[in-house]
């Protein structure tokens, strides 16, 4: 009973602290916008944010319901087959990300007018947009690795990736935006860097005895994606609602106030 509570808490609070650092660095991203570049900034930046909620929602998806799977092969002692799943996933991910990337340089602009970015705001939310979908392949990853180094018995380090990863934004956020002056692209930069220092944190589980992730390059089924989005579903539509419901606000919003009460609902 007492392993059993141990092992509860070193996963919960594992996971509670990870979180805590991704709320703690989006408030950051918030003040410093605000403070740089005002409630236009703001407004820019909260217009945006379902994307990255949408990608996010997009990324739970491949990442929880892989991992899931993962561990029921593993505890089958179906090994093999696990390691195709984990190659399957992350290749998957990798070229998700790609065309996301490839959405966002050719159609940013598009993404932001129908969000209901204005003239005014237009250019700033079109560049933040931009430069996050650029580096979609490596948001996607961190979330798929740091669900299956939870699932690998590695809490630990999935919860220091992205505390490191966190604060790493953070840090970043001011340097950009004050120093360098590199306005939202800066917000932006610092948040998309965040996910590629985390990565160079959990890759440190590949070095370690414990590690069950192996990559193979045969065996890889397309038919793992039905396993995949059936496990994963109940986390896609938590994130992705929330990116919704976000959109809806920011519609009402601008129709009753314009940009200034969609920074304020930012805040």
């Amino acid at each position: 009973m007492n392993t059993l509570r141990h092992d509860f808490m070193k996963y919960v609070s594992s996971n509670v602290l990870g979180m805590l650092a991704i709320s703690l660095y989006v408030l950051a991203d918030t003040y410093f916008i605000s403070a740089c570049l005002g409630s236009n900034g703001l407004a820019s930046l909260n217009i945006a944010i379902p994307v990255y909620n949408l990608m996010s929602a997009f990324a739970l998806l491949l990442g929880i319901g892989s991992a899931t799977r993962f561990t029921i092969l593993h505890s089958q002692k179906r090994n093999a087959e696990a390691s195709s799943l984990f190659s399957f996933t992350f290749l998957f991910g990798t070229l998700s990300g790609i065309l996301l990337c490839m959405t966002g340089i050719l159609f940013s602009e598009d993404i932001a007018s129908i969000l209901g970015a204005n003239g005014e705001i237009l250019p700033t939310t079109t560049l933040y947009l931009k430069t996050i979908l650029c580096f979609a392949p490596f948001f996607i990853l961190n979330n798929i690795m740091i669900a299956y180094l939870r699932n690998d018995n590695d809490p630990k380090l999935a919860m220091s990736g992205m505390l490191i990863g966190s604060l790493s934004n953070i840090i970043l956020d001011y340097v950009f935006m004050y120093p360098l002056n590199w306005g939202i692209f800066g917000a932006a930069f610092a948040t998309e860097l965040a996910p590629i220092i985390s990565l160079c944190i959990l890759s440190i589980h590949f070095f370690k005895k414990t590690n069950s992730l192996k990559f193979v390059l045969k065996d890889l089924k397309i038919s793992y994606l039905k396993t995949i989005f059936t496990l994963g579903l109940s986390s896609f539509i938590n994130e992705f609602s929330s990116g919704i419901v976000l959109i809806v606000f920011n519609f009402l919003l601008l129709a009753q106030a314009g940009n200034i009460a969609v920074a304020a609902y930012g805040i």
